[in-house]
């Protein structure tokens, strides 16, 4: 058994950890929101901000509805993460150090880049408790560049433009994919590449993390052996090297976290005392947290730690258990893609509640060609600026493991039951969490075959160490075997009664459904393996279960026509599983974090407005309201964002909240002709006969 000592010894520095991150939490939190800040927002005053830029802007939908840029036709607004180190109200500045999310239109000259600081005329939003950003910044006119960014961020800036613009000349999603894999740039990969990267559990070959700190670290350090540098030599120009690639993919949590556990490690290395995996590993999310400690909230960051663990803890034993069953050198093979997705699963569930059927073959297809395209890839980007002609050849050779990349996530995500559905919230990662650890258990546990008697304790004369509990095990193992079975053949059962009974009680070829949802809307249009969603209802849980009734994995498109609660409310149900995202015009803050959590899954989030068209599957569908641009009728239930789908036989428009005034006004702008089903506004279905709307049809309801 432990001693009483060790046990104590490591609660003590649990607790240490613990009060160190609480201690920077309470010292950081009143300076990240000062108490102008907080009155600024509270009086919804305009204020003048200088903003220094930390992320890559993206396009984002209008944020009209909360004092932004006037609806000016087109013009394109843009979603940053940023610093504000002052802010003027009256006459009088502030100095400030606040973390801020900005909402902005975006320059008429060149884009911002990481490390510009801007002057920018806004009203504050407090965000959410324990969000990473303290406030919500929305600009009032377009930016003014105070300062560029300073040197040793400059050229990570201008270097990462050349290489997207010269991977942008290659062909296919290949070319898209190569600046995630080289540099962590996704800014390329398009709603379908990257939903198929999700669904095949590939999207983290597109994150810079440890792996890609590992390639640089190590190459570094065997160009050091070669050039026959002294250690301390090597070992400063990997620090510097690591530093300078850091700089260059920008310092995101899991960068973060790779770069300083390969520092620690290297250090470690140097003082010829090599550190354990798992100590390395917590005193780096230690010093992470105490650093910034709402990186706790990123799944970006829960998800790298558990995958680092998963490979520290599980990789071998895993290796060992699959060994007896194959060569050993597959089943090392097999156990890292593996040992990653059991760590990480329950987390996942959280982000789409769904298991991932083909993600291990996809990682054991794919995860050979991931480093080959990175260092290729970093190697062209870093000859671009001095041999240009040499570096464009290098992209193409760089280009081969990309295409192969991405045609391995698309084909394992157009397979059938790609993405199985999962129970969601804390049951889902409750039921996940207990089903991996009894697997794990039962494979890995003492006394299993094949097993060192205990998941990273070592045998001793060929037998497994244990304790005087060892010999109860078996029957533990039995239990744990049972219960297996029995989930695994309930969950079974479940996917095919639920695929017969879709069988028997929908027609093949449906093509509009209507889910059970209460007071609200959601409503879903089809061509065969292709699904819109329009509006989401407001319980996630009674959406989720329509969905799955109706064998439904993915949105591709989903429509948001406003934000009352009965069509927004069950948005929590679609998070992650969204392609395309068109909303409304936001009128707060809180349907800009709606926006927002749904571009953190995955969409592509557009404002929607007439004119905007496109196809889902064989269909064509359209947005004839609201107006772009009008001075009225643009938010709420009159600017319902109003969508025509017109293919297999059948035309139909959605109508929203959309009243008679909107109504009569949509057929001035835009009539959409005969329709053969309409879906009205809940209020005027008593209201008003659906075949007196002056939009009417063949069918309507």
């Amino acid at each position: 058994s432990v001693p009483a000592r060790a046990v104590l010894a490591q609660l003590a520095v649990c607790c240490a950890g613990a009060a160190l991150v609480a201690s920077a939490v309470a010292v950081a939190a009143p300076a990240r929101l000062p108490a102008e800040v907080r009155n600024a927002a509270a009086r919804h005053a305009v204020v003048t901000t200088t903003v220094t830029v930390w992320s890559r802007p993206v396009e984002t939908a209008s944020f009209g509805g909360f004092g932004g840029v006037g609806g000016g036709g087109g013009s394109s607004r843009v979603r940053f993460h940023g610093t504000i180190g002052s802010f003027g109200q009256g006459g009088r500045t502030v100095a400030a150090s606040v973390p801020v999310v900005v909402f902005a239109e975006a320059p008429a000259g060149p884009a911002l880049r990481i490390g510009t600081v801007i002057r920018l005329p806004a009203r504050l939003r407090l965000a959410e408790p324990g969000d990473a950003a303290a406030a919500l910044v929305f600009g009032r006119d377009p930016p003014v560049v105070v300062a560029e960014p300073p040197w040793w961020l400059a050229w990570a800036n201008d270097l990462r433009a050349r290489f997207a613009d010269a991977a942008g000349r290659l062909p296919g999603e290949g070319g898209d994919l190569l600046p995630g894999l080289a540099i962590g740039d996704t800014s390329a990969v398009g709603p379908a590449l990257d939903g198929a990267m999700k669904t095949s559990s590939l999207s983290h070959l597109t994150a810079v993390s440890g792996a890609n700190c590992a390639v640089v670290t190590a190459g570094v350090l065997l160009l050091g052996g070669y050039l026959r540098l002294r250690r301390p030599a090597r070992l400063a120009l990997a620090v510097l090297t690591l530093a300078g690639f850091v700089v260059l993919v920008t310092p995101e949590p899991s960068v973060l976290r790779a770069a300083l556990m390969a520092t620690v490690l290297l250090f470690s290395i140097g003082s010829g005392r090599p550190g354990r995996g798992l100590p390395l590993l917590a005193l780096v999310v230690i010093v992470l947290l105490a650093f910034d400690p709402w990186l706790a909230r990123s799944y970006g960051f829960a998800l790298s730690v558990l995958a680092t663990c998963g490979l520290l803890v599980l990789a071998g034993p895993l290796g060992r258990v699959l060994g007896r069953w194959m060569p050993a050198w597959l089943a090392g093979i097999i156990a890292i893609p593996l040992a990653a997705q059991l760590a990480c699963q329950p987390v996942l569930v959280l982000l789409s509640p769904t298991l991932p059927l083909y993600g291990v073959p996809a990682n054991l297809l794919a995860g050979p060609a991931a480093p080959v395209a990175t260092v290729i890839g970093l190697v062209a980007c870093l000859l671009l600026p001095w041999l240009p002609g040499v570096a464009w050849g290098i992209l193409q050779l760089a280009w081969l493991p990309a295409a192969w990349i991405a045609a391995v996530a698309e084909t394992s995500a157009a397979l059938p039951g790609s993405r199985l559905p999962w129970l969601g919230g804390a049951f889902g990662v409750a039921a996940t969490g207990l089903l991996t650890v009894l697997a794990l258990s039962v494979l890995l546990g003492p006394g299993a075959k094949g097993s060192s008697g205990a998941i990273g304790r070592p045998a001793v004369n060929g037998r497994p160490r244990g304790g005087p509990g060892q010999a109860r095990q078996p029957g533990w193992r039995i239990a744990a075997v049972a219960v297996l079975i029995v989930a695994g053949g309930t969950y079974a059962g479940s996917l095919i009664g639920s695929g017969l009974g879709r069988a028997v009680a929908f027609p093949a070829d449906w093509q509009i459904a209507a889910c059970d949802i209460g007071q609200g809307d959601a409503v879903l249009v089809r061509d065969r393996d292709r699904y819109a969603l329009v509006d989401v209802g407001p319980d996630p849980a009674r959406l989720t279960a329509c969905l799955r009734t109706l064998g439904i994995e993915r949105i591709d498109l989903l429509v948001l026509t406003h934000y009352d609660m009965d069509h927004v409310g069950g948005i929590e149900a679609v998070i992650g599983r969204v392609g395309t995202a068109l909303v409304g015009i936001p009128e707060n803050a809180q349907d800009e974090r709606l926006h927002a959590r749904l571009a953190e899954g995955g969409a592509e989030v557009r404002t929607g407005a007439r004119g905007d068209r496109g196809t889902l599957g064989g269909l064509r569908w359209e947005i004839f309201w609201p107006v772009r641009g009008s001075p009225v009728m643009q938010t709420g239930n009159p600017g319902s964002v109003t969508i025509g789908f017109d293919g297999r036989g059948i035309r139909s428009i959605f109508l929203g909240d959309l009243g008679e005034e909107a109504q009569d006004a949509l057929r001035r702008a835009s009539a959409p002709g005969p329709v053969d089903v309409v879906k009205v506004a809940p209020m005027a279905r008593a209201t008003r006969a659906p075949t007196s709307m002056p939009i009417s049809g063949r069918r309507s309801g």
